[in-house]
């Protein structure tokens, strides 16, 4: 692996782990949402 793999991998990991963590914040929110329509009586997505 030379200098520019390294640092291309580097680059993925770190968009990697952005992703991740909008992907858990967006199925914390959709929870949370379906919580809320729950309490309102409505169904459910």
């Amino acid at each position: 692996m030379n200098l520019d793999d390294a640092k291309r991998l580097k680059e993925l990991d770190t968009e990697n782990a952005t992703l991740k963590q909008l992907l858990t914040d967006a199925e914390v929110e959709k929870a949370a949402l379906k919580e809320i329509a729950k309490e309102n009586g409505e169904p459910a997505c």
